[in-house]
């Protein structure tokens, strides 16, 4: 489907899924004012197809934290593409860009970006990610969206590291109208989990979500501490947990790519939440982590409001950077 069919076909879809679309156009308003207004500067500065081009556009991608191994891969294919030798005008090349980029991203697999929620018995989640990224902020708009689905939520306060970890989601769960489980600082952060565990399964909660603590500079006891709770878990829901959510703020750029490596070494991550991609000019990090790290987007934050966590919609993603502003 070419690039202009493909923007008709999301003026013509339900109310619902163009809200969504919306959302998606507001949210990426950053990252597209670069990205697309770089994009057809370099293609309108140029009559034929030629090296410099290329190099141009190389430059255009890294600077959206596209990621420099990434683009240079994209470029090269998009050199290769025999779409690419038969154009007569350069602003073709546009088109063809937007079906790169589904093809980075999807490499040829069904991404699912929807949350593994088990159809019978306790779902459990785990959610990883340092300290600052808006990762209990993200468990409460998770919580929030699951409550609306009508599932019975309870939460973890496995954070038990930092005392404010503890309060912050505690308020959250009160605000919420959701039960939660908590220690006192400083205690065995599994034993909080298999507390939550013996009571979510007691008491019929749909959905356990888990708090972890955010000490990367320490990671052999976090991987430890990470090994011992995943133990746990399975130990009292078998091919549980369900998700490993890895949780990075979008504006950290290239930063959150190094924390996403780290912590797939020390744990298997199922899934990245990217908070705050509203807030920054830098949003083709997503093809990055998708690309690097084989490891698929669930929810990208688009607002600060608790329905602005959406999953992540690779179509409205392509569709956020590249429609023209209404």
């Amino acid at each position: 489907m070419g690039l202009f069919d493909f923007f008709k076909k999301k003026k013509e879809t339900s109310n619902e899924a163009l809200e969504k679309a919306k959302k998606y156009n507001l949210g990426l308003k950053k990252t597209r004012s670069g990205f697309l207004s770089k994009l057809k500067n370099v293609l309108s500065g140029y009559d034929e197809i030629t090296e410099e081009l290329f190099d141009d556009l190389t430059d255009v991608f890294i600077m959206a934290d596209i990621g420099v191994e990434t683009t240079l891969d994209f470029i090269e294919e998009l050199k290769d593409d025999e779409r690419v030798k038969g154009i007569h005008e350069v602003s073709e090349l546009q088109p063809i860009i937007v079906d790169k980029m589904f093809e980075l991203y999807l490499k040829n697999e069904i991404v699912n970006a929807n949350l593994n929620i088990q159809k019978d018995g306790l779902s459990v989640f785990l959610f990883v990610g340092v300290n600052g990224v808006g990762k209990t902020t993200t468990i409460a708009k998770i919580a929030y969206r699951l409550k609306k689905e009508g599932k019975k939520i309870l939460l973890a306060a496995g954070d038990t590291f930092r005392a404010g970890a503890i309060d912050q989601l505690a308020e959250w769960a009160k605000r919420l109208g959701v039960d939660i489980v908590t220690k006192d600082a400083g205690s065995d952060p599994s034993s909080v989990i298999y507390d939550a565990l013996v009571k979510a399964k007691a008491e019929n909660y749909d959905v356990l979500l888990c708090d972890t603590a955010g000490r990367l500079q320490n990671k052999v006891n976090l991987m430890k501490e990470l090994e011992k709770m995943n133990r746990v878990i399975n130990k009292e829901v078998e091919g549980a947990p369900h998700e490993t959510l890895l949780v990075i703020d979008a504006t950290t750029g290239q930063n959150g790519m190094s924390q996403a490596e780290a912590f797939g070494e020390i744990t298997d991550i199922t899934g990245v939440i990217l908070t705050k991609l509203d807030g920054t000019s830098k949003g083709g990090i997503v093809l990055a982590i998708r690309d690097k790290l084989n490891i698929p987007i669930k929810f990208v934050g688009l607002g600060e409001q608790m329905e602005d966590l959406e999953y992540f919609d690779l179509e409205d993603y392509i569709y956020g950077l590249f429609v023209e502003n209404e």
